[in-house]
């Protein structure tokens, strides 16, 4: 039997139905009876079209879409690849007229010839209408009733609020008298989750809570339910949770009562006769419990404001209307009295606190420069031959100043200056190098100092001016140059922000471009694509050895450049490749500030880079930054960019004009730390108004995040209590990697030793592979920062000598790490070819795909 065969019988049934309760509704509202007759002629199109009506619905819904295609297919239809919509309609035009049912013949059946049944279902019909009329009066009458009801219970708990408020006040004053002198206190647990053990803390004192909602923010030691979208979990209980609870309780309690009483006589005998029966409280709390429930929420708001000494001094005193209610007047204007004294010291604090912040940091970044000075910019895009220009103005002044923004670059400068016969000591915050007769130094922009005086200053890549950590170290020096002569060397983006800075004083423009010109590849590049003269860039040390192992297995002599290399072992890689023995480097964007390398192509592995929150795509001015080092000029007439992936986006990117830089960095000065110390003792109270401290227009706040975390490390310690605060933000200050756990340690443990005044712990040193040489290469740094902060430049000599050494093993460490270099599956350890593209290898894959059929067989 098809479905709809088996739903046919069902549908006549449901017509039949149908018809009854159209013959009622004919009949019901007719005070004399009215004809069979008269029902066929009035309703027999309607009555015809029920069946017609029933049957298409009840087929559509029921008959399942496999058995609506076979029907419209034996009836000649194609149904295969037909939208759902149209089978459906189809159906329902085809079954129209299958097997229709005859409800005229049916109804004449059963009335035509029988009057005494149509004179039955005549009285039926119109004593069920009767009834329904009755009862619908009844439930009019209920219903004004109701509402009469609703509106006077509402103006009564309206108009006796402060009835039900005066007693619930005295109720809970009891109640909190009793907590406060016998429940423990807990520790506050944030976000009140029960992994958490709660622990006593002692006992309350009531002078710690200025107004009860204060006090109801504390723990009970109790457990409740609460529910998320439907979800239901626990959570400690507060003391506002459980006076709510509390309050509820006692005002459904007393609301019904006072109700039941106070309602008029005649107005509880209606409802007897509406109802058949008494007026009960269980029936008001049933249709007044939202009303109940929004009281006792406005007796809580109203007692969270109350002062918990207000409502202490009421618990003795017994409960009576008019003594209580004069008692809540004298508490409330005694109240409102002390809130505008409170607004009023509020607003003086305030006031106070603006003129602390305007005093520390209101004048201090206002920029301000010698009228008397001369700038000189150079300004233009990478590998043009900016800096140049400025150093060779350096090199002819009687004495300079080099401000570099990497070590490498203050190195590179010291080595090429002592080269040229011009005289030049070194100094980073690592490294002092002193030359007899120097009146030259080539130094890290962080140790400028804005009281020596030079002929020339040169300030190298102005625009990391922008940079939220350390782009004030440029600011100070741009603004603060002591000389004769500034030279300040920027990319496009900066030149605005320059003028700005330098408003008012005397500055010469020198803009340069690219003699070479640059030209995109069109062909996404391949590793056996790698020729002599290539910079291959990718954005992680792991990515570089891995491409450098491969080249070199290719054939390739490979030099490598990344972040945490050391700048000795930096600087031998450039050298290598300067020199020749070297045909390609594999290096990271290390490679875009300041090394001017014979790079014929540029070519970008990877589209993308971790910025150490995500993943993100390079910017225009990273790809312009590090594309620019291709087509050395004087090796190259043009340099040449290619990429592995994304060819237009990335091209367009590298078409893209910079966007002006419109903000500059600002740190802590200082003449920043001494306001700051006319008003407050602490650099925890710094930090946070650092936090609070609304930088001006056109400045961005560095984070102080390495500085704030170190901090926390030994706040309130006899470190913190041994240091001035100057000395103290300095050592916070150091440039190191804090995000090393080891080199923390180490900080830390040399921050006990300086403030104890014991010797100072020596750098660990380990030599196991080449990330310990790196670390080692980084403690040692560290180390050197207190030697030279602590001016112990006897001991830093020495040490200069060991992380020397050490770099010279990560220089051959690298060698060997990239001659046994081979990529592992991660699952089995086994060597992948250089070309795979996946992590683990097949024969791991396939057996963790096998397994997991086994698994699926299993439980199927």
């Amino acid at each position: 039997m098809t479905k709809l065969e088996e739903i046919y019988p069902d549908a006549i049934e449901q017509t039949k139905q149908k018809l009854h309760e159209d013959i009622a509704h004919f009949l019901e509202k007719s005070e004399i009876i009215r004809s069979y007759q008269d029902y066929i002629d009035e309703r027999k199109t309607f009555i015809e079209q029920i069946w017609v009506n029933v049957w298409i619905n009840k087929a559509s819904n029921d008959v399942p879409k496999k058995e609506k295609k076979q029907y419209l297919k034996n009836k000649g239809y194609e149904t295969e690849g037909v939208d759902k919509k149209i089978i459906n309609k189809l159906f329902r035009n085809e079954i129209r007229d299958f097997q229709p049912f005859n409800v005229i013949q049916w109804l004449d059946e059963q009335f035509a010839t029988n009057p005494v049944e149509w004179e039955r279902k005549y009285k039926k019909s119109r004593e069920a209408f009767l009834k329904r009329q009755v009862q619908a009066e009844v439930d009019r009458k209920r219903n004004a009733y109701t509402f009469e009801l609703q509106r006077r219970v509402e103006n009564y708990l309206e108009e006796n609020f402060l009835f039900f408020y005066l007693r619930v006040r005295h109720f809970a004053a009891k109640h909190l008298m009793e907590d406060l002198n016998q429940k423990p206190k807990y520790q506050y647990v944030e976000p009140f989750k029960l992994e958490e053990r709660l622990i006593e803390d002692g006992h309350f004192l009531p002078s710690d809570y200025r107004k009860v909602a204060e006090f109801f923010e504390e723990l009970t030691g109790g457990v409740q339910a609460t529910y998320d979208w439907g979800a239901r979990t626990f959570e400690y209980e507060t003391y506002f949770d459980f006076y709510e609870k509390r309050v509820m309780e006692y005002l459904f309690a007393l609301m019904p009562n006072r109700l039941i009483n106070e309602l008029p006589t005649n107005l509880k005998e209606e409802y007897k006769e509406l109802f058949q029966q008494e007026l009960t409280e269980a029936k008001l709390i049933e249709w007044f419990d939202q009303e109940f429930v929004d009281l006792t929420g406005e007796c809580l708001e109203e007692l969270t404001q109350e002062y918990l000494e207000d409502l202490l001094t009421i618990v003795d005193i017994p409960f009576d209307i008019a003594t209580h209610q004069e008692l809540f007047k004298n508490h409330v204007a005694e109240r409102e009295r002390r809130i505008v004294e409170e607004r009023a010291e509020l607003e003086r604090i305030r006031a106070e606190e603006a003129h602390i912040m305007d005093d520390i940091f209101g004048k201090a970044y206002i920029p301000s420069v010698g009228v008397n000075l001369r700038y000189v910019l150079h300004i233009g895009e990478t590998n043009t031959g900016k800096t140049h220009h400025a150093l060779k103005k350096m090199k002819a002044a009687e004495s300079g100043l080099y401000l570099a923004p990497l070590r490498l670059l203050a190195l590179e400068v010291y080595d090429k200056l002592n080269a040229e016969g011009v005289a030049c000591s070194l100094k980073t915050g690592e490294e002092e190098k002193s030359v007899e007769g120097a009146r030259h130094i080539s130094s890290t922009v962080e140790m400028f100092h804005e009281k020596d005086f030079y002929d020339v200053v040169v300030i190298d890549e102005a625009q990391m001016l922008a940079d939220k950590d350390r782009g004030f170290s440029w600011y100070k020096a741009i603004t603060k140059a002591n000389a004769r002569e500034i030279h300040i060397i920027g990319s496009w983006n900066i030149k605005d922000m320059l003028f700005n800075l330098l408003e008012g004083v005397e500055i010469e423009v020198h803009e340069y471009s690219r003699d070479t010109p640059l030209e995109v590849e069109q062909k996404e590049f391949e590793l056996k694509h790698t020729k002599k003269g290539d910079a291959l860039i990718c954005f992680s040390r792991k990515r570089v050895l891995e491409t450098a192992a491969k080249l070199k297995r290719s054939g390739h002599s490979v030099s490598m450049i990344y972040g945490s290399m050391p700048p000795e072992t930096r600087k031998k890689q450039i050298d290598l490749f300067n020199s020749g023995q070297t045909k390609v480097v594999v290096a990271t964007d290390a490679i875009g500030m300041g090394l001017n390398l014979p790079i014929r192509r540029i070519v970008f592995l990877e589209t993308e880079k971790f910025d150490g929150t995500r993943r993100r795509r390079l910017t225009s001015q990273e790809v312009k930054q590090i594309a620019g080092r291709a087509g050395r000029k004087g090796i190259y007439d043009i340099g040449k960019v290619a990429f592995s992936a994304d060819i237009k986006y990335m091209s367009k990117l590298l078409e893209q004009t910079d966007k002006p830089v419109e903000t500059f960095a600002i740190a802590p000065t200082s003449t920043v730390f001494e306001r700051f110390q006319k008003y407050y003792r602490d650099l925890g109270t710094f930090f946070e108004l650092w936090e609070e401290f609304d930088s001006p227009k056109g400045t961005k706040k560095a984070s102080l995040a390495e500085e704030r975390d170190l901090y926390e490390l030994i706040r309130g310690t006899p470190i913190e209590a041994r240091f001035s605060m100057m000395d103290l933000y300095g050592f916070l200050h150091l440039p190191f990697a804090s995000k090393e756990p080891a080199l923390v340690r180490q900080w830390l443990d040399t921050m006990m030793a300086v403030a104890d005044d014991t010797e100072i712990p020596d750098p660990m040193i380990k030599r196991k592979g080449l990330e310990d040489f790196e670390l080692s290469y980084k403690a040692i740094g560290l180390h050197l920062l207190f030697l030279y902060r602590l001016g112990r430049r006897t001991e830093a000599v020495y040490w200069e000598r060991v992380r020397e050494e050490i770099s010279d093993q990560v220089h051959d460490q690298l060698r060997d790490e990239v001659e046994n270099f081979r990529k592992k599956c991660k699952n089995c350890g086994k060597p992948l070819p250089d070309d795979s593209r996946f992590s683990i290898c097949d024969a791991c894959y396939h057996g963790k795909y096998r397994r997991g059929n086994r698994g699926n067989r299993r439980w199927a």
